[in-house]
C-alpha cells in the first residue's frame, strides 16, 4: 500500500500536480513510514532476514518519498519530525490503517489552546539566539516615527488604470529605448582584501552610495549580481539585511558575504534555525523554510532585503511569493528608504505580467495601482495612457525607479560569446518505435476529437481559418488536451511522451558527453527527470569517466563536495546536474562545453543553465550541444522555446527583435502536433459546405 500510493505521489509531483490532496496522501505516507519502520526494527519475532529484508523495501519507499519532495519546498517541509500534522492527514492516516486491516493506535488528542491567545500559524518558529539578541539589546526595537507619512492629496491620474498601460509599456519598447536606468560613474573598484571589481559593478554600487534604495538587477546571469547587492548594502548601510535565496545556493551566499563584506557576519537559517547567529548583519534564508521564519523575520528591525532568483516569486498567489511581499511591506513600513533588491537574470520567464510581483516587493505598485515615488513621476510627465506618448514616457519612470540592466557583450568585452550548436539524434530501436507511435496516437486522438467537435457544431466554418483549418478549434482541443494530461494519472500524454524521449536520448547524450570529455575537457551535463541523470551515470561509470553528481536530494555539504570536486579535481571530467536543482547559482565556469540531455518548458531555464559556465571568469568559448530527438515533438518544442527567447530582449532591452507570443510551450506544441496531423490527413479539415438545391 505504501509503495502504491508514494508511486502515485510521485506521479503527481513529476506532472506538477501537488494538490492539498497530495500533500496529504504524502504527509500520510510518511507518517505509517516512520511508524512502521520503528516497529519493524523492534520486532524479533520475524529473524533478521526477514526483518532485513522488510527494511530494505521501507528504505525504497523512503527513497521514493526522498526524491520527490525535492521537487516541491511543500512536500519537503513534510518530512520534518515537526511537521504539523493536518486533520485530514490524521483522518486518512486512520483509514489507510484500516482497509490494511491494521488496528489505529489511539492517538493523543491536540492540547486546547487558551482562548484568549491570539492566533498563531502553523509551524513558526523563533530561534532562541533571535531571543538572546533581542534581549541583550531592547533598542533594537524599530523607530516606526522614522517611517515618512502618506501624504494624501488630488492626482491628475487618480481615476485611471495603470498597472496595464504600465506593462504594456515594456511590450511597446521600440529600437534604442534604455534598458536600465542611468548610473553614475563609478567612485572607486577596489573592494575588500584586494579584489577588484569590474567597472559595470561599480557603477551600482555608486548609486546605492548616492542613495537610490531600489533595484531590479536584471543583468544577464554570470556579471556578478550577488557581489553588487552586497556591496550595495554596504554602501547604503542597509543593515541588518535580510537575503532570501534557492537553497541550492545559500550556502554560496555565505561564502561570497565573507569574500566581499569580511567584516559583516553572515549567518545561513537552517530547518528551524537552531544553529543561527542572532548577531549576524546579514540573514541569509531559503524560500522553503521562509513560511516557519517569517514571523521573527518581519520584527527583526531590517534595514535592506535582497531576494535573489527574483522569477521565483513570479506567481502571487503562492505561499514563497506571499511571504517575501509580506516582509516586505513590514520592513517598508518600518524603516524610512530601505534597500530592496530583486536579482535575476531572467526577470520574464512566460509573459510580461511576471514583472508584477517583483515590482510589488520593490514598493513601486501594490495590487492595484503605482505607488509612491512611481506615482509622482507618472504626475510629473503630464500625461495620460490616452496620450500617444504616454507609454514611452511611462516605461521610462519604471526604468529610473531602478530597473538596471546589463549584457555581457555590452559590459564584459572579455567574457567569451556563447552559442547553442543542436545535436539531432535518431531514437533507434524498440524504445523509438514506441515513442513515434505514442505520438501519432496522440496526433489521432487530438484529430478524433477535433472532427467530433466539428460535426457536433454543423457545417458553418468558425472565424478563423487558415488551409483548410479551423485554428481556434484546434487551439480549443489541444488546450483540453493540456488540461487532460495535468490532471491524468496514467495514460500517454505530452509529459510522459518528454520523459520518456529524456530516457530514451540519456545514454546518447551521455555517450557524447564522454566523448567531448576525453577530447575538449571538462563537461557540464544536464537533465531535467532524475532517472536520465541515473542512466547518464550508468554510461559514464561503465565507459571510465569519472563524474561529480549535483541533485536536488543532496544536503548543501555534499552539494558542495561535489562541486568542488568538479572544479578542483582534473581526474573529475564531467558534472552531472539536474536542471532544476543546479540551473541556478552554481560557478562552473572550469568547463565550457555544457550538454542539454533533455529540453526545459522554457527558454529562462535553459539559459540559467548555460550560464553557470558562460560568467565572469570563463576564458574560452562556451558551447552548449543540445541533444535534439530527430522527428519527434522533441524538435518542435525546441523551435518553440526558441521562439520564445525574444521576449526579454524586447521588454528589457528595448530590442526591435520580434515577440513571439508568450503562450505556455506545452499548448504551443500541441497545437503544432495537431496542426501537423491534419494538413497529412486530408486537403481539406474542414467539412464541404452542401450543395445548394
Amino acid at each position: 500500500m505504501l509503495a502504491r500510493t508514494v508511486r502515485e505521489v510521485e506521479t503527481a509531483a513529476e506532472r506538477g500536480r501537488v494538490t492539498p490532496a497530495v500533500r496529504t496522501r504524502f504527509q500520510v505516507v510518511a507518517l505509517l513510514l516512520r511508524e512502521e519502520h520503528a516497529r519493524v526494527r523492534a520486532d524479533e519475532s520475524g529473524g533478521d532476514t526477514g526483518r532485513a529484508e522488510q527494511l530494505k523495501r521501507l528504505d525504497g519507499v523512503a527513497t521514493i518519498l526522498a526524491k520527490t519532495a525535492v521537487r516541491d519546498a511543500g512536500l519537503l517541509a513534510l518530512l520534518s519530525e515537526d511537521a504539523v500534522v493536518s486533520d485530514a492527514a490524521r483522518a486518512l492516516r486512520l483509514d489507510v490503517l484500516r482497509s490494511v486491516g491494521l488496528e489505529a493506535p489511539p492517538e493523543e488528542a491536540p492540547p486546547a489552546e487558551p482562548v484568549a491567545a491570539p492566533p498563531v500559524q502553523e509551524n513558526r518558529v523563533v530561534p532562541q539566539s533571535v531571543i538572546s539578541r533581542q534581549l541583550a539589546n531592547p533598542f533594537l526595537a524599530p523607530d516606526f516615527s522614522a517611517a515618512r507619512p502618506a501624504v494624501a492629496r488630488p492626482r491628475r491620474l487618480a481615476g485611471w488604470e495603470l498597472l496595464g498601460p504600465l506593462l504594456r509599456s515594456f511590450e511597446r519598447a521600440g529600437g534604442g529605448d534604455p534598458a536600465g536606468m542611468a548610473l553614475p560613474a563609478p567612485t572607486s573598484l577596489q573592494a575588500p582584501g584586494g579584489r577588484q571589481l569590474m567597472p559595470h559593478q561599480g557603477r551600482l554600487v555608486a548609486a546605492a552610495a548616492a542613495g537610490h534604495r531600489t533595484f531590479l538587477l536584471a543583468d544577464e546571469p554570470g556579471l556578478g549580481k550577488t557581489a553588487q547587492a552586497l556591496l550595495s548594502a554596504e554602501a547604503a548601510g542597509a543593515y541588518p539585511l535580510l537575503v532570501v535565496v534557492p537553497n541550492v545556493v545559500k550556502t554560496n551566499w555565505a561564502r561570497e558575504a565573507r569574500i566581499w563584506t569580511p567584516h559583516r557576519p553572515a549567518t545561513v537559517i537552517h530547518g528551524n534555525g537552531d544553529t543561527i547567529d542572532g548577531f549576524a548583519d546579514i540573514v541569509v534564508v531559503n524560500y522553503e523554510v521562509l513560511d516557519r521564519h517569517v514571523g521573527w523575520l518581519g520584527d527583526f528591525g531590517f534595514r535592506g532585503m535582497v531576494v535573489d532568483e527574483a522569477h521565483f516569486i513570479k506567481n502571487r498567489t503562492s505561499q514563497r511569493s506571499q511571504h517575501v511581499l509580506e516582509l516586505s511591506q513590514r520592513i517598508r513600513s518600518r524603516t524610512t528608504r530601505p534597500l530592496l533588491m530583486a536579482l535575476t537574470g531572467t526577470p520574464l520567464i512566460n509573459d510580461i505580467d511576471d514583472f508584477r510581483a517583483i515590482w510589488q516587493f520593490l514598493g513601486w505598485i501594490d495590487e492595484t495601482k503605482p505607488l509612491g515615488e512611481l506615482m509622482e513621476a507618472l504626475e510629473e510627465t503630464g500625461l495620460t495612457p490616452a496620450d500617444p506618448g504616454f507609454y514611452a514616457a511611462a516605461r521610462r519612470c519604471v526604468v529610473d525607479m531602478g530597473i538596471v540592466r546589463r549584457r555581457k557583450v555590452d559590459v564584459a568585452a572579455d567574457i567569451p560569446a556563447r552559442r547553442i550548436a543542436d545535436l539531432p539524434v535518431e531514437l533507434e530501436g524498440a524504445a523509438g518505435r514506441s515513442i513515434r507511435a505514442a505520438e501519432r496516437d496522440l496526433a489521432r486522438r487530438m484529430v478524433a476529437q477535433y472532427r467530433r467537435a466539428l460535426a457536433n457544431r454543423g457545417s458553418e466554418p468558425g472565424d478563423g481559418i487558415d488551409a483548410g483549418i479551423d485554428v481556434d478549434l484546434v487551439r480549443r482541443v489541444a488546450r483540453s488536451e493540456q488540461k487532460e494530461a495535468a490532471t491524468a494519472a496514467s495514460g500517454e500524454n505530452v509529459f510522459t511522451m518528454m520523459r520518456r524521449i529524456g530516457q530514451a536520448k540519456a545514454g546518447l547524450a551521455a555517450d557524447y558527453a564522454a566523448q567531448l570529455a576525453r577530447s575538449a575537457g571538462k563537461v557540464v551535463f544536464f537533465a531535467k527527470h532524475v532517472d536520465v541523470m541515473d542512466a547518464a551515470e550508468d554510461v559514464f561509470t561503465r565507459q571510465g569517466v569519472r563524474f561529480s553528481s549535483i541533485r536536488g536530494d543532496q544536503t548543501s555539504r555534499v552539494r558542495q563536495e561535489n562541486i568542488d570536486a568538479f572544479v578542483n579535481d582534473p581526474g573529475v571530467a564531467v558534472a552531472v546536474c539536474s536542471l532544476t536543482a543546479a540551473g541556478v547559482g552554481l560557478n562552473l565556469q572550469v568547463a565550457s562545453d555544457i550538454v542539454l540531455a533533455e529540453l526545459s518548458w522554457t527558454d529562462a531555464e535553459q539559459t540559467q543553465a548555460i550560464d553557470r559556465s558562460h560568467r565572469i571568469g570563463q576564458t574560452e568559448p562556451v558551447t552548449a550541444w543540445r541533444i535534439i530527438a530527430a522527428q519527434t515533438i522533441d524538435a518542435r518544442i525546441a523551435e518553440l522555446i526558441d521562439s520564445k527567447a525574444g521576449l526579454a530582449a524586447r521588454a528589457l532591452d528595448g530590442s526591435d527583435e520580434e515577440v513571439a507570443s508568450s503562450a505556455d510551450v506545452q499548448l504551443e506544441a500541441l497545437v503544432a502536433l495537431l496542426t501537423d496531423a491534419l494538413t497529412e490527413d486530408a486537403p481539406s479539415a474542414l467539412p464541404s459546405a452542401p450543395a445548394a438545391t
